[in-house]
């Protein structure tokens, strides 16, 4: 009877699995700049080669909130400048196509050209291990043969000799390392190619193609696309930094080199007069500027201490995250934070400064006091 009930029993329904898409129309039509900035850095945060970026150090970790805080300001400057919000606006384009078209096109291309920038070689043999694998006859694809229709990115796919038979073992990633060892160092090709003649061959395709071979009898596996690339330019004398000797001839050097002499970088006794005069004068813009965001609040001991939290981590310091992780931190609503934001900024466009210089003491000064007022506070709190 119970194996009847179980079999009657309806087949559970499967779950797609739901992809998030900012409200990127009703941001745009708002002009909801912190909106669109933090739906940005969404896109930026789980985009799979700002990650791979990341773990290969391309990207500098400012604070635990805020790791990918520079690459989210390029994308919205470069999407600005661009008039691509104005386009997505003007064209009708849905809150999914907006989206694809930041995370697979703009944040894609933007990423690549730094990598071609950083690694010119290392990226340019990348891409033609890929196109060789996927065009030549003697490889084949090995994670779809019994699916064709499986789509996978490229990085991800599975590829062998074409001659290996379907059910092919695969090794681990370690062992395959140890085993492409046996494999020769390719010499390097220093013919130049290009438009302008600046760029080696490095290694011709034809020899790339039986260097790719010799690390798949190697290996004697199926393996992924990113690993046959890692696999492969190991064995290549790739060259993508280039160290600039800065300095005279030295222990037995060229005698007809330039030589450099380094300037003096300390203040002179002016300079040092100037630097106090600038200090006295920022410490009095400090107490003016920090007197009128008080009276704001009307004195209030709450909210103007308050408000001092939201100038330092939104002003003053640069690993407190988003306004929104701001207003969590605080234990306040994201529209107070708001407010205090545009009275401060409101204070802040009212003050004259004679110079940048004088400007930056500012800056200085009030870090230094608004740091000293969250001390006390966190202490007497």
């Amino acid at each position: 009877m119970n194996a009847t009930k179980e079999q009657e029993r309806p087949p559970r329904p499967i779950q797609s699995r739901q992809i998030k898409v900012g409200k990127w129309n009703e941001s745009l039509k708002k002009s909801d700049v912190n909106q669109i900035w933090t739906e940005l850095h969404r896109i930026v945060s789980s985009h799979p080669l700002v990650r791979a970026s990341k773990r290969a150090g391309f990207l500098v970790e400012e604070g635990k909130h805020n790791a990918y805080t520079d690459l989210t300001q390029e994308l919205f400057v470069a999407l600005l400048g661009k008039e691509r919000f104005a386009h997505y606006i003007d064209t009708q384009m849905s809150d999914p196509e907006i989206e694809a078209e930041i995370s697979q096109i703009e944040l894609t291309n933007m990423l690549t050209a730094e990598l071609r920038k950083r690694y010119p070689e290392s990226y340019r043999l990348a891409r033609r291990v890929s196109t060789l694998i996927q065009t030549g006859k003697i490889f084949k694809r090995f994670d779809n043969i019994n699916n064709p229709d499986v789509h996978r990115r490229l990085a991800d796919r599975l590829y062998g000799l074409a001659d290996w038979k379907n059910e092919k073992s695969r090794r681990n990633v370690q062992e395959m390392e140890e085993r492409v060892k046996t494999v020769s160092f390719q010499s390097r090709d220093t013919r130049m190619v290009g438009c302008t003649g600046d760029a080696q061959i490095v290694i011709s395709n034809v020899e790339l193609e039986k260097l790719i071979v010799r690390v798949f009898k190697a290996i004697d596996s199926p393996v992924d696309v990113r690993s046959l690339r890692s696999f492969v330019m190991s064995r290549l004398p790739i060259m993508d930094i280039y160290l600039v000797p800065v300095g005279g001839a030295t222990d037995g050097g060229e005698e007809d080199k330039m030589e450099f002499d380094y300037p003096d970088t300390r203040e002179n006794p002016e300079q040092n007069v100037l630097r106090r005069e600038a200090e006295i004068t920022a410490a009095d813009f400090v107490e003016n500027f920090l007197g009128e965001l008080n009276k704001s609040v009307r004195g209030k001991a709450k909210q103007y201490n308050r408000m001092i939290s939201v100038l330092w981590h939104c002003y003053l310091i640069s690993d407190s995250g988003t306004q929104l992780e701001v207003a969590e931190m605080l234990g306040v609503s994201d529209s107070l934070v708001s407010d205090y934001r545009k009275r401060i900024e409101s204070n802040l466009q009212r003050l004259s400064f004679n110079g940048v210089n004088e400007a930056r003491h500012f800056e200085k000064a009030l870090r230094h006091t608004v740091r000293g007022i969250i001390a006390v506070e966190n202490v007497t709190a």
